[in-house]
């Protein structure tokens, strides 16, 4: 059975190694291709028959685990699969919390890959085995901003990135007051009282650099 397949990774490399292995494993697939998050949204918001997406956490205007998050909201019946360097039984954990429906560590075999998609799209859920338990924190943190509109996880990927409200207001497209709406309802969402508090719960959804070159290593 073919697929149509879009690979979300901001390195040219990884992108055509990702779409070699969709077509070695899974013959007669279609792949589309996106370097950062804004090309996601797009493709997804004219084509409403992709089947699944493979996800890198670390790529432009993702935000890390915010990005994900908005796809999921935006996008609930299209599957994603995050493809990641970082192989930590924290992010694994921390990807399927917040939406993925598979993860698969990029070290692994090209079959894997194709059986993680097939899974996936038959409505399974497909992980690497990890021996850590989701904490009492982590699920609570994940209930609360699940709880966030799509406008309202934008808002707070501008406040986890230190921008003002003009700011994000000027990229949203809205007014600055709109900004100040959902900046009122996040901290009373998040059970915080600052924009100080609320870029700290956000920033841990991010996935830095740094952390990507140390997974890596």
């Amino acid at each position: 059975m073919s697929y149509r397949i879009l690979i979300a990774d901001d390195h040219p490399l990884m992108r055509a190694a990702l779409c070699q292995a969709v077509a070695d494993s899974l013959p007669g697939s279609e792949t589309m291709q996106a370097s950062d998050f804004s090309t996601v949204e797009t493709a997804l918001a004219h084509d409403d028959a992709v089947d699944c997406v493979l996800l890198d956490l670390h790529m432009p205007g993702m935000n890390g685990l915010i990005g994900l998050m908005l796809l999921r909201n935006e996008h609930p019946a299209i599957p994603v699969i995050v493809v990641s360097a970082m192989e930590d039984a924290a992010t694994i954990r921390r990807a399927m919390q917040y939406g993925a429906s598979g993860f698969v560590p990029k070290s692994a075999p090209v079959d894997r890959l194709g059986a993680a998609i097939r899974a996936v799209i038959e409505g399974q859920i497909w992980q690497p085995d990890t021996d850590e338990a989701d904490t009492a924190e982590d699920v609570d943190v994940a209930d609360r901003i699940a709880g966030l509109t799509p406008q309202q996880l934008r808002v707070l990927a501008g406040i986890a990135e230190g921008k003002l409200n003009k700011q994000i207001a000027y990229e949203m497209g809205v007014v600055e007051t709109t900004v100040k709406a959902h900046v009122t309802v996040i901290l009373r969402r998040l059970g915080v009282v600052s924009r100080t508090q609320a870029a700290i719960l956000a920033g841990r959804l991010a996935l830095h650099a740094t952390e990507v070159e140390t997974a890596g290593s």
